[in-house]
C-alpha cells in the first residue's frame, strides 16, 4: 500500500497547494492538516497500547481519514494559530487550549518513524543564524565579520574597523514582529539589511533597547540564492546590483531585477549540500554573495525559506517537482 504523505501548514499557503497537486498527479494522495483549522475541523482517534500508538486523524469537511500507520512522509510546510470551536474563549481558556493542542499535534509528530522534510527539531536547531556563521566557517565558507551589541560604543568601534562601512540586518525576522500583531497595533511593517550611513550613525543610541546585529558591508558581483532538496542544489544568479534599489538587500520584490539560473562550482555546491545535511535537514535556502573577485560568502540559511518566487523568476529550475518527488521518494522508503 502506497504511504500517505502528511503536509502541516495553514489555508493560505499558495507552496503547499501547488505541491500538493504535483502529489495528486503523481497518483499519491496527500493529507492536508491547515493549523488554522485544527483541531475546530478535525476529529482525532489516537490510542497507546502494547507500546504505540494507533489511531487516525479525520478532517470533517472532506471526510478524508489519515491513519498513522499509513504515513510515510511528513512536510512541516508553515506555522499557524490554532483555531478552536468557541470563538468566543476566554484569554485564560485560549492559552490552556493552545498549549493542550501544541501538545498533542507535537506528541503525534515526534512519535512517527517517516520521512520528514524537515523534522521540527532537526528545523529548529538550524533556525540560529548566529551558530549557522559559526558552522558555515567551520565548513570552509567564507563568513562575513560581525557583531551584536546593545551599545553604541561597540558599534561605532567596529564601523571604524571596518573602514565605515557596515550594515545592520536582523537575525530572526525582517517585518520586526508585524506579522505577529494586529494590523491596528502595526507601527512598522520591516526593516531591509541597511547600511549604517553618518545618518544612521546620529541614531545609534537607539540600540538600546533590543541586541542589534552588524556585518561588514561585502561588495557584490552578484547573489546566488541556493534551494537545496534532498541531495540535490537548486541555484540562482540574482543580479541585485543592477538596481539601485536591491543593492543591498534584493528582498526588494517591487523591483523587477533579472535572475537567472545558475551553476556553482562543485566544491561550493558540495559545500552547500552538507550544510543542509550537517542539521539532519532535507530542504535549505542558502544565500551566497559572489564578491567582484568571484569569492562565495555565506550569508545565512533558512530551513524553511520561500522556493515560489524562485521558480516564477527561474522557470527552468523546477522546485515545485522537486518538493513533490522528494516526498514521494521519501513516503516510499522511509527516509
Amino acid at each position: 500500500m502506497t504511504k500517505r504523505i502528511l503536509i502541516i501548514t495553514e489555508r493560505a499557503d499558495v507552496h503547499a497547494d501547488l505541491v500538493a497537486d504535483r502529489i495528486l498527479a503523481k497518483g499519491h494522495r496527500p493529507f492536508r492538516l491547515n493549523l488554522d483549522e485544527f483541531p475546530a475541523r478535525f476529529s482525532l482517534d489516537l490510542r497507546f497500547a502494547d507500546g504505540a500508538w494507533t489511531g487516525s486523524l479525520l478532517h470533517q469537511p472532506s471526510g478524508d481519514t489519515l491513519w498513522l500507520s499509513d504515513i510515510g512522509a511528513v512536510w512541516t510546510r508553515k506555522p499557524a494559530e490554532f483555531a478552536f470551536d468557541s470563538e468566543d474563549l476566554g484569554a485564560q481558556e485560549k492559552a490552556y487550549a493552545s498549549e493542550e493542542t501544541e501538545h498533542v499535534l507535537l506528541s503525534l509528530l515526534h512519535s512517527l518513524s517517516c520521512f520528514w522534510m524537515s523534522h521540527p527539531i532537526a528545523a529548529r536547531a538550524a533556525q540560529w543564524k548566529g551558530e549557522q556563521l559559526l558552522r558555515a566557517a567551520a565548513m570552509g565558507f567564507e563568513v562575513p565579520r560581525s557583531l551584536i551589541a546593545n551599545r553604541p560604543e561597540p558599534v561605532l568601534q567596529f564601523r571604524h574597523a571596518e573602514g565605515g562601512d557596515i550594515i545592520f540586518k536582523t537575525l530572526a525576522s525582517p517585518y520586526l514582529g508585524a506579522d505577529k500583531v494586529s494590523p491596528d497595533e502595526c507601527v512598522a511593517v520591516g526593516i531591509a539589511t541597511t547600511r549604517i550611513t553618518d545618518e544612521y550613525v546620529a541614531m545609534i543610541d537607539g540600540i538600546g533597547e533590543v541586541p542589534c546585529f552588524f556585518q561588514t558591508h561585502i561588495p557584490k558581483q552578484f547573489e546566488v540564492r541556493v534551494t537545496v532538496i534532498g541531495d540535490r542544489a537548486y541555484s540562482a544568479k540574482i543580479l541585485s546590483q543592477s538596481d539601485p534599489r536591491t543593492v543591498t538587500d534584493f528582498r526588494e520584490f517591487s523591483v523587477a531585477i533579472p535572475y537567472e539560473a545558475f551553476t556553482l562550482p562543485e566544491d561550493v555546491e558540495r559545500r552547500c549540500i552538507a550544510f543542509v545535511h550537517s542539521y539532519g535537514l532535507s530542504y535549505g535556502a542558502l544565500d551566497l554573495i559572489v564578491t567582484p573577485q568571484g569569492d562565495y560568502v555565506f550569508l545565512e540559511n533558512n530551513p524553511g525559506g520561500q522556493f515560489l518566487f524562485v521558480e516564477q523568476l527561474v522557470p527552468e529550475l523546477k522546485l515545485t517537482d522537486a518538493v513533490a518527488e522528494r516526498l514521494i521518494q521519501g513516503a516510499a522508503d522511509g527516509r
